[in-house]
C-alpha cells in the first residue's frame, strides 16, 4: 500500500521549485516508489563552503526539501499543510562535484507528526550525509508550533 495520497507528480514537484532556494541550488526531483521520495541536488559553486566542499547547511536543505515534499504528498492538503519543526545531519563525506541524491523514507508517519529517515549519497553511490527530518501536520487556518 502506498503512503501517498496520490500519484506523485515530479513535473509538478519540480515546477514548485521556481523561484525558490530549491531553485537556486538545482533540487531536482526524480523519482518515487510506495514509499519513498528522491530528489537531488547540483554540487558546484553554489552549493561549496569556501574549502571547495558540499556545504553541510546546502545538505540540509536538500534533506529537508525531500522530506517536506514527502510530508506534502502523504497528507490531505484540503485541510492540512505540513512546517518541519526539526532538522539534523550527520556529515559523513565531503563532496567537490557532481550530484548528491536524497532519498526520504519515512520512520514514522503519525496524525500530527511525520518524521523521515534523508540519506544522501554521491554518484558513486557512497553515503555523504544522514539527515532525520521532524514535520508538523497542521490544520489549515492554525498557526505552525513555535519553533
Amino acid at each position: 500500500m502506498s503512503l501517498w495520497r496520490e500519484i506523485p507528480d515530479l513535473e509538478a514537484l519540480n515546477a514548485m521549485q521556481k523561484n525558490t532556494i530549491g531553485e537556486l541550488l538545482d533540487i531536482r526531483f526524480e523519482a518515487f516508489d510506495d514509499h519513498s521520495l528522491t530528489a537531488s541536488m547540483a554540487v558546484d559553486h553554489r552549493t561549496h563552503q569556501p574549502y571547495g566542499l558540499l556545504h553541510g547547511g546546502a545538505s540540509v536543505v536538500l534533506a529537508e526539501t525531500v522530506g517536506s515534499s514527502a510530508s506534502y504528498l502523504a497528507i490531505d492538503t484540503s485541510k492540512y499543510y505540513c512546517v518541519g519543526i526539526e532538522v539534523n545531519a550527520n556529515h559523513l563525506r565531503g563532496l567537490r562535484s557532481g550530484r548528491v541524491t536524497a532519498v526520504a523514507h519515512p520512520v514514522h508517519i503519525g496524525r500530527m507528526t511525520h518524521v523521515w529517515d534523508i540519506r544522501l549519497t554521491s554518484d558513486d553511490g557512497k553515503a555523504s550525509c544522514i539527515s532525520r527530518l521532524t514535520v508538523a501536520v497542521v490544520p489549515l487556518g492554525e498557526q505552525p508550533p513555535a519553533r
